[in-house]
């Protein structure tokens, strides 16, 4: 069910590195934070999302306040956006062909509360009770029920309606299905509070004619069903807390025919991780992503920006830039190393290979990102800026295009298709792949953060960072990237971040640099 983990050599540099932040973060733990933008005191700490959490340092203490980064904000913040370039001919076909698939980080796990949901279906036959009494005057309390959808302003309502479920549930009904499962507690409750006592009172009332005053107790009780409404509402809250749909069903993967001459917006990155000593040493710090050629709103029509997952550039909390970041538009077109053929540069590159020389993740990932999935992952993006070709030629203009992106997509308009090079087993690294994946339904680490979008896919290890591409006034757009993926078992799917105002802010930020 999971990916394979990063090298062991990574997880070691990035836990020495961690805990040197940590000592570092603690002689630091009196400082206050600035609501209004980054404090210069550190660039790399944590976004609080959720409430009581310690205050930070260097970053806002809540997300609103992090969406409303100006300009100067992220420049305060993002220190190391600028790297130095690979040298010339550093990327050799044998590097090329060494380099590992960065995985997509591992989906979460089950929720525990997911085993307790059997234990409440059986307390429904409870209800044979509601036909013999007052079940329907107790489903005017149902009438909160329709405020569901009200409460599900975010992508809930969607996700929990008629359609939607019986597809996904089938294929997973243990996984994050909280959403159908808050209603059952709410009918369960109902019956239990009502069925002991009214049903008393029907027998009664013949027997006795001073049992008349005990039924003016029963308005007391419709009046104290009213105060179930006020349950009814927070349950649909629930699974917006939630943030899980059932699991999309498994897509398979399907390899593009070459050349791929209109699709050269997407391509193959690469990059060294951070690390020494001997794997280092043996050219085993080389890794391999997916990424696609994105439009510049400071540069129209010669955008030079790509984007891709924050893992495949950063290391995450207590971690470093990854060195050496280049992109191949078009990695393979003609097919030149399909089948384990050797060619040269001109033939697998022919676009060329463009060093990156500055990059920016997201203050989340960077704060917090690590080898397993998060919070963190809810905001696993990144942007690079790479230098011109020759003559100061464009990456946009070299490709031929350069994808716009939709920030704040609306989910319920989204059908998604998945564009990638994945590279471990049963794929080689060679091949443009795509899963035409449609609606995405929702995947959450932390509730108080946007749900991810997840899709089905077969794509592995390698894939992460390709672009999610969907239509928007009748033209592609990219409306997220790999970032979480579950490769065995069923179902098989991706995950990607949704990318709201904080990806808009880096986004504009790495386009209005120099």
């Amino acid at each position: 069910m999971s990916f394979s983990d990063r090298s062991s050599g990574r997880r070691r540099t990035a836990h020495a590195a961690r805990t040197a932040l940590g000592a570092s973060a603690l002689a630091l733990t009196l400082l206050t934070t600035a609501a209004c933008g980054p404090d210069n005191s550190s660039a790399d700490t944590a976004v609080t999302a959720g409430a009581g959490a310690a205050p930070n340092i260097g970053l806002p203490a809540n997300l609103e306040d992090l969406k409303k980064w100006k300009f100067d904000d992220w420049e305060k913040w993002a220190k190391d956006y600028a790297l130095p370039a690979a040298a010339k001919g550093f990327w050799t076909l044998d590097k090329l062909l060494k380099a590992k698939p960065n995985e997509p980080l591992p989906p979460p796990p089950a929720p525990p509360a997911a085993p307790a949901q059997p234990t409440q279906a059986p307390a429904q036959p409870s209800q044979p009770a509601q036909p013999s009494q007052p079940a329907k005057p107790a489903q005017p309390s149902q009438p909160a029920q329709p405020g569901q959808p009200t409460a599900p302003g975010a992508p809930t309502a969607p996700a929990t309606t008629p359609g939607k479920p019986p597809a996904g549930q089938p294929t997973q009904p243990g996984h994050p299905t909280p959403p159908p499962a808050p209603p059952k507690p709410s009918n369960t409750q109902q019956p239990a509070s009502q069925a002991p006592a009214q049903p008393a009172q029907p027998t009664q009332a013949p027997a006795q004619p001073a049992q008349p005053p005990a039924q003016p107790a029963q308005p007391t009780q419709a009046p104290a069903q009213p105060a179930q409404p006020s349950q009814a509402p927070a349950q649909p809250a629930q699974p917006a807390d939630n943030g899980n749909d059932p699991l999309p069903k498994t897509v398979n993967a399907q390899p593009l025919p070459h050349p791929y001459t209109k699709l050269a917006v997407h391509g193959k990155l690469f990059a060294d991780a951070p690390g020494s000593g001997a794997e280092a040493a043996a050219g085993l710090s080389h890794y391999q992503c997916s990424a696609t050629v994105v439009a510049d709103p400071a540069h129209p029509g010669k955008s030079n920006l790509v984007w891709t997952a924050g893992h495949c550039i950063h290391q995450g909390k207590g971690g470093k830039y990854f060195s050496n970041i280049s992109f191949i538009p078009a990695f393979n077109s003609n097919g030149a190393l399909s089948g384990g053929k050797q060619a040269e540069e001109a033939q697998y590159a022919p676009l060329g290979i463009w060093n990156a020389t500055q990059a920016v993740t997201s203050p989340q990932w960077k704060a917090e990102g690590g080898d397993g999935g998060s919070p963190a992952t809810q905001y696993d993006f990144a942007i690079i800026k790479v230098q011109p070709g020759e003559g100061g030629k464009s990456l946009e203009e070299t490709v031929g295009g350069a994808v716009p992106v939709w920030f704040n997509a609306p989910r319920e308009q989204l059908s998604i298709t998945e564009y990638g090079y994945p590279a471990a087993p049963p794929f080689d690294g060679m091949e443009l792949n795509r899963c035409e994946s449609g609606r995405p339904t929702r995947l959450s680490y932390d509730p108080t953060r946007p749900p991810m979008h997840a899709i089905g896919c077969t794509m592995t290890g390698g894939s992460s960072g390709g672009g999610w591409l969907a239509v928007k006034d009748g033209k592609p757009a990219l409306v997220s990237n790999v970032s979480v993926g579950q490769h065995t078992g069923d179902p098989k799917f991706q995950a990607g971040p949704y990318l709201d105002d904080v990806a808009a802010g880096a986004y504009d930020f790495i386009s209005k640099k120099g």
